[in-house]
């Protein structure tokens, strides 16, 4: 399939390389200045999920779409959430994958961290894992939920209610104390294990994350 992808985008014009496997796709993409990356899920060595993490870990950020044989919601969602622009699922057509490819070189390369960094508070939505500094931090699916929202908006006030539609959902009973609960227990986490107060109330309004430069 490579070959016949590669013959197609030469006769479009295009400069391209193969890479057969994981290991040589995430060096090639690492060394080289694409305008466009198509990764494959499916590669030895590496699979395009690992591939396109450690290339954004990288701060490679060429714009990449991933082919996958897989119907699956979460496998789309996870490529998504490791940095992929956009996905096309086999079988397709050729007309249509260089049109989206065409679209992402249109668009051009610019910054998209898959990791949220705010002071020493960092957090990685696709592996739901967070941390304060180097100490990996213990949180609830709803407490790592609350932690995303905060670190999108730091230095941001963000109220109650904008925070039951991020965590909760439209449906939640507005006049819980819920919010507070759970920022309390983050607290807990975040903040008092390690004698900062970075998450500040807002009387009457809401709550927001304060950004704290830390010292060498």
């Amino acid at each position: 399939m490579a070959t016949l992808l590669k013959r197609g985008f030469v006769d479009e014009g295009y400069a391209v390389d193969i890479a057969t496997s994981g290991i040589d796709g995430l060096w090639m993409g690492t060394e080289n200045p694409y305008d466009a990356i198509v990764l494959d899920v499916m590669l030895p060595g590496k699979d395009g999920f690992e591939v396109c993490r450690e290339l954004r870990a990288a701060q490679r950020w060429t714009p990449i779409i991933m082919l996958t044989a897989r119907e699956s919601v979460d496998d789309r969602v996870r490529g998504l959430d490791v940095g992929a622009d956009d996905y096309l699922l086999k079988p397709f057509s050729f007309a249509e994958l260089s049109a989206r490819l065409r679209a992402l070189v249109r668009r051009g390369s610019h910054e998209r961290p898959t990791t949220l960094e705010v002071g020493d508070l960092r957090l990685d939505p696709a592996r739901h894992r967070a941390w304060r500094a180097s100490t990996e931090l213990n949180l609830s699916p709803k407490e790592m939920a609350l932690l995303e929202l905060f670190l999108r908006h730091p230095d941001e006030v963000i109220t109650r209610t904008q925070i039951l539609e991020h965590v909760w959902d439209f449906a939640y009973d507005g006049l819980s104390n819920v919010v507070d609960q759970y920022v309390s227990y983050l607290r807990k986490k975040i903040d008092k294990p390690f004698g900062r107060d970075d998450l500040k109330t807002v009387r009457g309004v809401g709550y927001r994350l304060t950004v704290t430069v830390v010292e060498a």
